[in-house]
Formats: structure tokens, C-alpha cells, sequence
């Protein structure tokens, strides 16, 4: 992996895994189905909004997988009727979302065709720690 500019300063230590993070959105794919809305519902929560009409609870998955947020539909090939034209697609789709450090998510419903998925950051604590300082011998 070739280091970005913006993390060779001596000082940007341990920061590997935001370089990773980026090579991997970077080559994401560009599909762009289903669409989708990213909404800031509060000062510190989110929603995204996925357009799934056809799709049932059934046939939708949402996933956080360490820090990425994963929905897939996956719907069953109809074979019982004979279509004359078929405009509504039932193809399989697999949605990712790099989430932030503590973000979680916190509900999914599905209404009307849309997936709404409500996420939040909890406030972090203040943390301090004294490092105590040795003499060396």
C-alpha cells in the first residue's frame, strides 16, 4: 500500500488503520442502487434512508461488522407467474458504511419501501490519564 500524503508526518502515529479505511472507500464500487439519503436527525444521531420497495423484512439484512455498517436484500426468483414485462427488477444489493469510532446503531424499520437506519454517537467521556515519570539507571 503506497502511504498517503497526509499521514507521512512523523507525528501521525498509529494511525494505519484510517489509511486502510480510506484505500478501502476509495476503491469502493460506484453502484448506485438502491439510492439512499444520509439525514442528521440530532446533534449527535443519524439516518440513513434506503428507497427498497419489494423488498420485505424478510429479505433485508442490516449488519455492523466492527466498524461497518452492512445492508443487503436478497429477494427469491419468482417462478410461479409468467410475465408479460418485467420493469421491477428483484436483483440483490449489498450497501456499505464506514461507521466512527463509538458510533452504534440504534433501530432499522422498514415503511413504505424506505429502510430507515437510525444511528447515534454517545457522548464520550473525558479521559485524562497522568503518565508517571521514571529515572532511568
Amino acid at each position: 500500500m503506497t502511504r498517503m500524503p497526509a499521514f507521512n508526518s512523523p507525528f501521525l502515529l498509529g494511525f494505519d488503520h484510517f489509511e486502510r479505511t480510506l484505500d478501502r472507500i476509495t476503491k469502493a464500487s460506484t453502484e448506485s442502487y438502491p439510492p439512499y439519503n444520509i439525514v442528521q436527525t440530532g446533534a449527535n444521531s443519524l439516518r440513513i434512508t434506503l428507497a427498497v420497495a419489494g423488498f420485505g423484512p424478510e429479505a433485508l439484512e442490516v449488519l455492523v461488522e466492527g466498524n461497518q455498517l452492512q445492508i443487503r436484500g436478497r429477494q427469491s426468483e419468482e417462478t410461479e407467474r409468467v410475465f408479460v414485462h418485467r420493469g421491477i427488477a428483484t436483483r440483490q444489493f449489498q450497501r456499505s458504511f464506514m461507521l466512527a469510532e463509538g458510533m452504534k446503531v440504534s433501530a432499522a424499520a422498514l415503511g413504505n419501501g424506505l429502510l430507515h437506519v437510525d444511528l447515534e454517537r454517545p457522548e464520550p467521556e473525558a479521559k485524562i490519564q497522568r503518565v508517571a515519570i521514571t529515572t532511568a539507571s
